[in-house]
């Protein structure tokens, strides 16, 4: 049996209530409590970031949650400055938790004389220390292979697929997934597969970033209740657009499913003014005040998920266990009693 090694946690200032939640539910799998490690994560007035941590890590698993969200490179840095902290206070190993990976969608050269930030990213990452990366639902899968570390890839679709067969029970022969986009099929034929439903498609001609000039169904929508999957919402202009796009091609509701709810600029009132139905991101990113009194956005935790991978992690057991939606059914128990 592989030993088990009790895993300690500390948080930057990126999402820490993800964290606490993670710590908490971690408790509830081990019988014992399990605390965030007790540190000083702040800005001097000229915004160097300071870390102080004030318990004894010495010989210790150490884990870091910290998504690279908006403000992207402070909270990078924050990472990077609590890794060498902890290097340097002889922790044994440390483990990157980075739900929400910045720069991803920096992964390749788009024309001449851009930069691959991702890779450059992957690079501070590994050179400050860090021995082990855990993320969720990459913008693109060969940024695993930036790393000259281990890196643990977790999807929401397993989650995505327990919400759905609960908020859509007795439904099932109505849904169809929705890609939109060619560049997101795999992502939402997986999750068709999951959940046994067809598969459409949205392709959109972009003339400029950020400016959709057309956009294209493939498939036959009429009177489905399509579900949009994808990894990032951002200003949501382009998802909007998606769903107006599949009424008019005649789909009967319009749901979304993102696992990174970005959100900004007029994210919010765009999605409250569209003819979608409802938007649901789970908590990688720490969702903001607008965010969590719309009424036209849920929230579906992952701190359930991810404290499983930490375990699983510590006890040198697979984490690809966690790809299952049946595996995870248990550890959801408390959200979908009913499904």
């Amino acid at each position: 049996m592989p030993k088990f090694t009790e895993p300690k946690l500390i948080s930057g200032n990126a999402n820490r209530p993800l964290a606490q939640a993670m710590a908490r539910r971690m408790s509830v799998y081990t019988g014992h409590t399990i605390n965030l490690v007790d540190a000083r994560v702040e800005q001097f007035t000229d915004q160097e970031i300071f870390v102080e941590v004030y318990d004894n890590v010495r010989g210790e698993h150490m884990f870091i949650i910290q998504p690279t969200s908006n403000p992207a490179n402070d909270n990078l840095m924050e990472l990077l400055i609590i890794t060498d902290a902890l290097r340097r206070s002889s922790a044994t190993s440390i483990t990157a938790v980075i739900p929400y990976f910045g720069y991803a969608r920096q992964d390749r050269r788009t024309k001449a004389r851009t930069p691959i930030s991702a890779k450059l990213v992957a690079n501070l990452i590994t050179e400050a220390g860090v021995d082990r990366v855990l993320t969720m639902d990459l913008h693109a899968a060969q940024i695993q292979g930036f790393f000259d570390i281990p890196v643990d890839n977790l999807y929401a679709s397993p989650v995505f697929a327990l919400d759905i067969e609960h908020h859509f029970k007795g439904k099932k022969k109505d849904l169809m997934v929705v890609s939109p986009d060619v560049g997101g099929v795999a992502r939402a034929r997986e999750l068709a597969k999951r959940i046994n439903v067809p598969l459409a498609i949205v392709d959109k001609r972009r003339e400029k970033p950020g400016e959709v000039a057309e956009m294209t169904v493939i498939g036959d929508v009429t009177g489905k209740v399509c579900i949009i999957v994808d990894d990032i919402v951002d200003s949501a202009g382009t998802l909007c657009k998606a769903a107006e796009v599949l009424t008019k091609n005649g789909a009967r509701e319009v749901h979304s499913y993102i696992t990174h709810g970005v959100m900004s600029g007029p994210a919010v009132e765009r999605v409250e003014k569209s003819v979608m139905k409802r938007l649901v991101i789970t908590d990688t990113i720490q969702p903001t005040e607008a965010v969590r009194a719309s009424d036209s956005i849920r929230i579906v935790p992952i701190a359930p998920l991810l404290a499983q991978a930490l375990l699983n992690i510590s006890r040198g057991t697979s984490v690809s266990s966690l790809f299952d939606h049946e595996m995870l059914g248990p550890i959801y128990d408390g959200l979908y009693s009913g499904a």
